[in-house]
């Protein structure tokens, strides 16, 4: 009988466990259409600060992203809090994870100057650059450099340097 709850529990834990690859699509998805925003924010429902910190920076950009469809401006405000403050616990706690810098980039790349959240661009692109051969993962490599020739962030002479890889 132990053992099979043991295997229950192991089997519920892989199943219900959020996919990486999964939530980078789905990222990828919400940022590109904004009907996918709420699917996105409700892969992530679950995650809390005490799960894997990229998880948590990705459920940090979700909320912020949920401010497009508020109405009122107050609203909008404290969603991009919220969310700001999920990816700032997650820097804090990983500052060296390169997809959670990307993530912060990509939130303060789009978010209003009036919301003041810009001030670490340079900082996570220049981290980016810098880092971007360290990454093992295909699948996060492809996905940041997806990102990176699209940005504003970057000049067309940093770009080059991506679009052969």
């Amino acid at each position: 009988m132990k053992f099979l709850n043991v295997l229950i529990l192991a089997l519920s834990t892989t199943l219900f466990s959020t996919d990486i690859n999964t939530v980078r699509k789905a990222y990828k998805e919400a940022a590109q259409d904004d009907t996918k925003i709420e699917a996105f924010n409700k892969l992530l429902t679950d995650v809390t600060k005490n799960d894997d910190m990229t998880l948590v920076a990705y459920k940090g950009a979700a909320i912020t992203m949920l401010a497009k469809n508020e109405s009122k401006i107050k609203e909008k405000k404290a969603r991009v809090v919220e969310g700001v403050s999920y990816v700032e616990y997650a820097i804090e706690k990983a500052p060296n994870n390169i997809e959670i810098r990307f993530i912060r980039l990509g939130i303060q790349e789009n978010t209003p100057k009036i919301l003041k959240y810009k001030e670490n661009i340079e900082e996570d692109k220049q981290f980016i650059l810098k880092q971007f051969k360290n990454i093992n993962s295909s699948n996060l490599r492809h996905h940041i450099k997806d990102y990176i020739l699209q940005s504003k962030a970057f000049s067309d002479e940093e770009k080059s340097v991506f679009s052969g890889q």
